[in-house]
């Protein structure tokens, strides 16, 4: 936060919620001014603060402070750092990661549902209706233990990464700040994250930690980046405080670099039957039950629209250590062949520790779009699962230019998987098929699952 964007006299105004937004917050208006409302519910009447302002700014930002009218879809935020009325009325803003702990899950998912569908009707001109789907409700599905009706939406995450306060302790920051609070519960972890018990560790010389708990149980490993002027006596008596079961590396964030401290600098992940070594903070579907999940959402897609069987051929592109690839590896059978593409030099090497045993997957560390220019084959289907940018504009054409019969695309933003959407369609592609699942509950993320043609 810049600034000349910050309002020193915290200035509130009374507004009404309007629609929801794509980036966790809902649009309101003052005088004709946009303000963009987080931890409120369209519908509501609501006291705000401005966390952002100016003359010259094309819209404002701001946090409710109090309900005046409630939606009948509020509850009771279940984190109180991450309260913003709670929190406001101690003098600080929220910490961010649950910025819809305070709505009702199925509503939660329904808002989803709108973002994911306004996000496709004004970027690639689709109409989810089209798709047979309906908006308000299944578009986007409830996961894990949330699908039950006494779903709370809690204990999920597998992997999570803090910064650190002045004095050293475990914090997190505000929503687009500097600023550091203390926590000292995670709720939306699994208790093999929960049960380390971070926050009461002296963690002074550290600057962040990341921190991974498998949900199949095995040992968890913890990240620190110290400071630079942090000496190994220091460094030594962090680790120190860690219990004995548990792994320590250091991580370089600059070069992506774990060294080892104590244990292992990888954990082991399971998967579809597979198990998956993940070295540092390498990608790993953070939800417990969303590796399962998305494979079996792929997969079905292509099986189902005759893409995927034994014989097939097949890529598996932005692959990670290769959670797609061992399940497509296993359809294909050893008739078929099997192009795993990822990036990350690291990552890259997992998969090939984790995918030894396959010898009809093919395994290369570089840019997707060079690789296909250079493995050119007759692929039956190709699975995209980009990071959060999208694939852009270059790759969609290259991988519409390899002549694939299908692409299967699990995207983590909806913005960009529907500008991605557009560029697939200019390229004469339509979407056939779209799944939803709410992975990240009490937060504004969704995954998505698609199926992409040519059209004809």
């Amino acid at each position: 936060m810049s600034a000349d964007t910050r309002t020193p006299a915290r200035t509130e105004l009374v507004v009404d919620v309007g629609p929801v937004a794509h980036g966790g917050h809902c649009v309101a208006r003052h005088e004709g001014r946009v303000i963009f409302v987080r931890h409120g519910i369209p519908g509501e009447k609501v006291r705000v603060r401005l966390t952002e302002d100016g003359e010259s700014a094309k819209f404002w930002r701001a946090d409710v402070v109090e309900v005046l009218e409630a939606s009948p879809d509020r509850m009771e935020h279940f984190w109180h750092a991450a309260d913003a009325q709670r929190a406001w009325s101690h003098g600080h803003p929220p910490v961010g990661g649950a910025e819809l702990g305070h709505i009702k899950l199925r509503r939660q998912r329904r808002l989803k549902a709108e973002v994911l569908a306004e996000q496709l009707r004004r970027l690639a001109g689709v109409d989810v209706a089209s798709l047979q789907v309906d908006p308000g409700e299944s578009i986007v599905e409830a996961v894990g233990e949330a699908a039950g009706s006494a779903g709370t939406g809690l204990a999920w995450r597998t992997r999570a990464g803090f910064a650190m306060t002045a004095g050293g302790k475990l914090g997190m920051h505000a929503h687009r700040s500097d600023a550091v609070f203390p926590v000292r519960e995670m709720p939306l972890a699994v208790d093999g994250i929960n049960a380390l018990k971070l926050w009461d560790l002296d963690l002074q010389g550290i600057e962040r930690l990341e921190v991974a708990a498998p949900a199949n149980g095995s040992r968890p490993l913890v990240l620190l980046v110290p400071s630079a002027d942090t000496r190994a006596k220091r460094l030594n008596a962090v680790v120190a405080q860690l219990p004995d079961d548990v792994s320590v590396a250091r991580l370089d964030p600059g070069t992506g670099a774990v060294t080892q401290l104590r244990g292992r600098t990888w954990v082991q992940e399971t998967a579809v039957g597979h198990d998956y070594r993940v070295t540092g903070d390498g990608f790993w579907q953070i939800h417990r039950a969303a590796p399962e999940t998305l494979v079996g959402a792929v997969t079905s897609f292509l099986h189902d629209g005759g893409y995927l069987g034994p014989g097939s051929v097949v890529a598996d592109l932005y692959a990670g250590a290769g959670l797609f690839t061992a399940s497509l590896a296993d359809a294909v059978g050893v008739t078929g062949s099997v192009l795993s593409v990822e990036g990350a030099p690291g990552t890259s090497r997992d998969a090939r520790k984790n995918l030894h045993g396959a010898p009809q997957v093919e395994i290369i560390q570089g840019k997707v779009e060079r690789v296909l220019r250079q493995k050119p084959r007759n692929f039956d289907a190709l699975i995209l699962d980009p990071p959060r940018a999208g694939a852009g504009k270059a790759v969609v054409n290259q991988l519409v230019a390899a002549g694939p019969r299908a692409v299967a695309y699990a995207s983590c933003d909806p913005a960009s998987f529907a500008r991605d959407v557009a560029y697939f369609q200019q390229a004469g592609w339509s979407l056939q098929g779209l799944r939803g699942f709410d992975l990240y509950p009490h937060t504004h993320h969704l995954e998505t699952v698609a199926l992409l043609t040519p059209r004809g």
